[in-house]
């Protein structure tokens, strides 16, 4: 390989950089030149101290985050970046008056946006810092939206920052599978985890972060076991949802992974089994996905009077098209004016006849036909293309009732959103107190998506 002083490498490429009166480093310097100078990928720089600076990524001179982001989907997965240096008709005058006019002379494209955004940010280049983080923002996909996340960060750039959180709420599933996902720091994940909007099974989410760990172990030179794996992800594990979980899920994939305590697992199956939860460390609250809102299915289209109770339970099946979390149900209550009403509410796996989630609630109703919340202790994840039956029981005088039922409901999630859940509807057999589809009681069901 033949080399050439930096100052050789100036005259080969027409330019003399201390005309510019520039104070980069020499790695700096080579950055630039490697990225964007008509130079053979054969030729190494050498810096002032005689030694040898090689035009690959790993002697960039950069930042181990830089390093990691710059390894794009776009770019080769070996760590080396590939220079395609015919491709360029810029020289290094051109990439020099840049920074001193603010002038963006040559494209910016994937193997060398995010070296210029590091030099651009350095040397205060406004223009330059634009020009690069626009040319992200409209490149931004599901399998590189991890990487420009981690240097926006770094960056302070919050509107990249955002759009790349937008684009892993709506794709999380596949984001999730990306091999950016395994390169990102504990606090990048940290804040990805925090997020309500996430389009993604507590279970995936759990899964995700596992891999994570095992990547994580691995750059720290840590064997791959249950203990590193929990060392690793520190307070992130207190993120994941696993009250959301259905019970079997934790127990075949959770309970089994030894990454909580025993103490920690324990808790966890007392909160699905008992009426009174313990305390836990981890969120109880559903991620909202889509919209970030909360959904309410309506069943009927009028109301009529009356409803009696003799202490059997109200039913009605349904199944929906996508996966959701059911919170509660709005309730009709007295046609007597202000009454109290004891309720309890079940949500079982038709099938199996199980029972997923049960709560007593007690409720004031105040004589109108308006529905009244009565809500589960913690969200009951809904799978779709699966039958579930609503149940209600309810202790007080008549009550309104919903007429009019329709056997399918489709409900807008978000005000902008054209995305929509379908409910289906179907008689619950047996011991019903009398509620169809065409009518009865638990007009309203609420969820989030």
């Amino acid at each position: 390989m033949r080399s050439a002083s930096l100052n050789e490498s100036n005259s080969a490429c027409n330019i003399n950089t201390k005309s510019f009166g520039l104070r980069m480093t020499p790695i700096e310097a080579t950055t630039i030149i490697s990225s964007h100078c008509n130079t053979p990928n054969n030729i190494s720089f050498r810096n002032n101290s005689n030694a040898i600076t090689k035009l690959s990524s790993s002697s960039s001179g950069f930042p181990v985050t830089a390093l990691t982001v710059m390894e794009s989907p776009k770019i080769n997965s070996s760590r080396k970046a590939s220079y395609n240096w015919q491709a360029f008709t810029s020289n290094i005058k051109d990439r020099m008056a840049t920074i001193f006019n603010c002038e963006l002379l040559a494209d910016i494209g994937p193997d060398n946006v995010l070296a210029t955004l590091y030099v651009a940010k350095k040397y205060e280049v406004t223009t330059l810092e634009v020009a690069c983080v626009d040319f992200l923002k409209s490149n931004i996909n599901i399998e590189n939206a991890f990487m420009i996340l981690a240097q926006a960060r770094l960056y302070d750039e919050s509107t990249l920052a955002d759009q790349c959180l937008d684009t892993i709420d709506k794709h999380t599933n596949e984001a999730l599978r990306s091999e950016s996902f395994f390169e990102i720091d504990l606090n990048t994940l940290k804040d990805v985890l925090s997020r309500d909007s996430l389009r993604v099974r507590e279970l995936s989410l759990f899964i995700a972060i596992l891999r994570w760990s095992e990547h994580e172990c691995t750059r720290r030179s840590l064997d791959v076991n249950p203990f590193h794996k929990r060392l690793v992800l520190n307070d992130a594990m207190y993120l994941i949802r696993f009250p959301l979980m259905t019970i079997e899920d934790f127990a075949n994939n959770v309970a089994q992974s030894g990454i909580l305590s025993d103490n920690e697992v324990v808790n966890v199956f007392l909160y699905y089994l008992l009426e009174s939860k313990p305390t836990l460390p981890f969120p109880i609250e559903p991620r909202c996905c889509i919209t970030g809102e909360e959904c309410t299915v309506k069943r009927f289209q009028r109301t009529d009077c009356r409803w009696g109770y003799s202490g059997t339970s109200d039913r009605i099946r349904f199944v929906t098209d996508r996966s959701i979390f059911v919170i509660g149900f709005g309730l009709f209550g007295s046609i007597k004016g202000s009454s109290e009403y004891t309720a309890k509410i079940e949500i079982l796996h038709t099938a199996s006849g199980k029972i997923l989630a049960s709560n007593i609630v007690t409720f004031i109703s105040d004589g109108t036909d308006s529905t009244f919340r009565v809500l589960f202790n913690y969200p009951v994840e809904i799978i779709p293309n699966t039958n579930y039956t609503a149940c209600a029981t309810l202790k007080g005088v008549d009550s309104y009732y919903g007429i009019g039922g329709f056997r399918t409901v489709s409900v807008n999630i978000g005000k902008e959103s054209k995305e929509a859940v379908i409910f289906q509807f179907s008689y619950s057999a047996g011991c019903n107190n009398g509620t169809s589809v065409e009518d009865g009681q638990i007009p309203e069901i609420i969820f989030y998506t």
